[in-house]
């Protein structure tokens, strides 16, 4: 790992020391993405620089855009994604500018946490995957806990129509899940 990664990777770790939020006695987001590193590197351990920073920076203070301050409904949920997404793509692309990046690896990056090019980019795609990887491995089941079935099983097809055809093979694979909601990573 390059001097400058871990520099980026402690910054945006620091940001989210502050998370006023706490996950098993963390700040959310730090949590979150020391979870998204280390699928990362389960899955792709060969990610390039700007892969593995995308996945760090996924969630980079992520609650300073609070939901409740958007519509509610499905058009406020989007509204309220992207532009978190424009906020993890500012913070993160000054953290890489500080150390030195080239503007077209911060471009990059920032496509990622866009997600502009889902289904098009392999770099978007992987980085679409670890993150469908972390929430069925660590919060999915306390999401299923707190809703119907009907909207488990929606957003269970959600997430599989985001993922790569490798990465839903590996979702079979990797977890065992009622044939309901197995059938929605077969499609």
């Amino acid at each position: 790992m390059s001097a400058r990664m871990q520099n980026v990777l402690d910054a945006i770790d620091a940001a989210n020391s502050v998370d006023p939020n706490m996950d098993d006695n963390q700040p959310e987001t730090l949590l979150y993405g020391k979870r998204m590193t280390a699928e990362l590197n389960r899955l792709f351990p060969d990610a390039s620089e700007p892969l593995q920073i995308a996945a760090r920076g996924q969630h980079v203070e992520r609650w300073k855009l609070a939901r409740s301050e958007y519509p509610e409904g499905r058009t406020g949920y989007l509204t309220w994604r992207r532009a978190q997404g424009e906020h993890h793509a500012q913070v993160v692309a000054d953290l890489m500018a500080q150390e030195g990046y080239e503007q077209d690896q911060i471009d990059a990056v920032g496509r990622m946490l866009r997600k502009q090019g889902i289904k098009r980019d392999t770099e978007v795609q992987a980085l679409e995957d670890v993150i469908c990887f972390v929430f069925l491995k660590w919060y999915f089941q306390p999401f299923a806990s707190k809703h119907s079935a009907e909207k488990i099983q929606s957003i269970v097809e959600k997430t599989a129509r985001k993922m790569s055809n490798e990465g839903r093979a590996r979702v079979l694979e990797e977890f065992d899940l009622p044939e309901q909601l197995a059938s929605a990573f077969r499609n």
